[in-house]
């Protein structure tokens, strides 16, 4: 006859179950953290015991016991409206997929830099680009604890890196609006205390260079990413004395917000100004036209970033840290036009 305890679940101990059933703690703590060296007739005792009382062992508990914890932090710098954000909800999305596949619990730590990071039961962090939180990198990394940096190339520590090639990206849409006969093209940056955006903008340079173009300064309009920066900077392109006829946007989000404005002033896209965005945002789809942009593979770079990090936390042995980076897709829509002879 099976016996009822009096004690609810919550109240049940590691020292219940091993009473019951007339063996050690530490014999209790051995099978419920499968550790193999248990004979057969305890371990169906401990076990009958943990059904009876129903007992939940703590999750923080086994992990002290085994010295290994499936919990997987992943920071991102916080900036305003980053739930509204493509690239922040496609590397969630990508993240939590393969946490759930692998098994790995997920923490999600928005962060501003300037706190240092709790480390207690985690078992490896993801850190989604740096911004300001260099810092935190470095204590992660000091912990010995398996780290992941992506949407950032390292080339400073010896910490596993997973990156867009941005230049390369950049430089492929300027080149391709300059072989449509584009001369005059201007950049809205992103935020260029970013590596990304950094970068983007050097590729822009890069492509110019190449073909023979110069640089004007004026037509360069630094932004946050936002797109209310993005509206000023699209306010200040039409206002040019030398209009362009194209513009590369860091982002697709912005350049949606260009597309807007040129529509509000009566302008029409790609009649009277080509477009190139950075992102393949899936809105680029559905407006009046579809937007040419840089494809990056945000989904692969956040699956890359577990699988990469659930083999450092499986693997008993230092593993050699890898630098990676992931290629880049010119998608043609729409919104750029080839200019006739007689405009180039």
């Amino acid at each position: 006859m099976v016996r009822s305890s009096n004690k609810s679940s919550q109240t049940i101990s590691i020292k219940d179950v091993a009473k019951r059933c007339g063996v050690s703690i530490t014999t209790v703590s051995r099978v419920i953290n499968k550790i193999p060296t248990v004979k057969d007739e305890n371990r169906r005792k401990v076990l009958k015991a943990v059904r009876e009382l129903d007992f939940h062992p703590s999750v923080l508990a086994q992990r002290l016991a085994t010295g290994h914890s499936n919990v997987v932090a992943l920071v991102i710098p916080r900036y305003e409206g980053i739930f509204y954000s493509f690239y922040a909800l496609e590397l969630i999305r990508g993240i939590g997929a393969l946490c759930e596949a692998f098994k790995l619990d997920l923490l999600l730590h928005l962060t501003s830099g300037g706190t240092p990071l709790n480390i207690k039961g985690v078992g490896g962090f993801i850190f989604a680009d740096i911004i300001g939180n260099r810092r935190q990198l470095e204590d992660a990394f000091n912990s010995k604890l398996p780290v992941v940096v992506i949407n950032n190339y390292i080339d400073d520590m010896d910490v596993n890196c997973i990156a867009v090639d941005n230049e390369g990206g950049a430089e492929k849409a300027v080149d391709y609006l300059i072989n449509l006969g584009h001369r005059k093209i201007a950049h809205i940056t992103g935020d260029l205390a970013t590596q990304a955006a950094s970068l983007r903008y050097n590729g822009y340079k890069d492509a110019l260079r190449k073909n023979g173009l110069p640089l004007n300064e004026e037509y360069v309009f630094q932004t946050d990413y936002s797109r209310g920066r993005a509206r000023e900077a699209a306010e200040k392109l039409m206002a040019l004395a030398e209009p362009v006829s194209a513009v590369f946007v860091a982002s697709d989000s912005m350049a949606l917000e260009v597309m807007a404005v040129v529509r509000e002033r009566g302008g029409k896209i790609p009649d009277d100004l080509s477009i190139v965005g950075f992102d393949d945002n899936p809105s680029g789809l559905y407006g009046p036209v579809a937007l040419t942009t840089i494809k990056q593979p945000l989904i692969q770079m956040a699956q890359e970033s577990i699988k990469e990090l659930n083999s450092l936390m499986s693997s008993r042995e230092p593993m050699p840290a890898k630098k990676i980076f992931l290629p880049t897709e010119l998608i043609i829509r729409e919104s750029c036009r080839p200019l006739p002879v007689q405009l180039q």
